[in-house]
């Protein structure tokens, strides 16, 4: 199935770089592109209209399917008020909805009192997220940050398919912070780090599987393992890569294994990050 690509702007410059990635995603999967306006109470800076003007002539202009739809309000709560956006946990859903945002342009003392716009969204939006400060295309090189959680497959799996369109090289990253519990587990990753791979810990199976599934893709692909910080290590990787999407899990997305990856890893990378970041929540079945 197609992914439907839903994308919002309130206006601000900032946005643009989100709309025409969708354009560009939704010409070469073949798929429908959404862009929602929403005009907020002090827009005149950055009103909505202007850059409607700007993304209808480019959507024709790549021959893209698209609609458009206009609201009024604040649009990170027309988000998050989007029954489409939150889904059952044990459903499916990577393939069905991508939300392509930018920054929205907020001051500096509301992000203080409300939080970044998109470590809000994160905490309430189900499907994959899609975030772009700057546009990178073609596609050349990917990299999908693996941590041994269930989300990351889907991470994966999302990221793996963007990557096929443009034939794009894969490092599929894990990093493995310091480990001060004394468990087995702990142990085997903390002693063996720089063979991870060889291993038969989670963080090694998992990376054999990415590895395996990026190359039935035929894609070419690689293993990195970096030692230190969880946030640190990708940030770094991110900058020295110079990579065009970054895919990573969502923090809001499983229980299991915090002592490899800490509640704010995606947010913190996404908030300095100049690549696009894909990021898709693993909801754990109940039953």
């Amino acid at each position: 199935m197609k992914p439907d690509l839903r994308v919002f702007t309130n206006g601000f410059e900032a946005t643009w770089p989100a709309i025409e990635y969708a354009a560009w995603l939704a010409e070469n999967m073949h798929t429908h592109l959404t862009l929602t306006g929403v005009v907020e109470a002090k827009d005149a800076g950055h009103p909505v209209e202007d850059i409607f003007g700007r993304a209808v002539t480019l959507f024709q202009d790549k021959k893209v399917d698209y609609s458009l739809e206009l609201e009024n309000g604040s649009v990170e709560e027309v988000i998050i008020q989007r029954k489409e956006f939150q889904v059952l946990a044990g459903t499916e859903t990577e393939s069905e909805k991508i939300l392509v945002l930018g920054p929205f342009g907020r001051p500096q003392v509301r992000k203080m009192i409300e939080g970044n716009s998109f470590r809000r969204l994160m905490a309430v939006v189900s499907i994959p997220i899609l975030f772009v400060p700057v546009v990178r295309v073609p596609i050349k090189r990917v990299l999908i940050c693996l941590g041994g959680l269930g989300y990351t497959f889907s991470a994966e799996h999302l990221g793996l398919n963007v990557a096929k369109m443009s034939h794009a090289e894969i490092t599929l990253l894990t990093v493995v912070p310091p480990i001060d519990l004394d468990y087995p587990e702990a142990r085997k990753i903390r002693d063996n780090w720089q063979n991870l791979t060889d291993t038969d810990t989670l963080l090694g199976k998992s990376l054999r599987i990415g590895l395996k599934k990026a190359q039935d893709a035929g894609l070419s692909a690689s293993v990195k393992v970096r030692h230190g910080k969880i946030v640190e290590q990708i940030q770094s990787e991110v900058k020295e890569g110079q990579y065009d999407l970054v895919c990573m899990g969502s923090q809001f997305s499983s229980h299991g294994l915090r002592q490899y990856y800490t509640p704010n890893v995606t947010a913190d990378v996404a908030e300095i990050s100049q690549s696009p970041i894909l990021t898709v929540r693993y909801l754990e079945s109940k039953n």
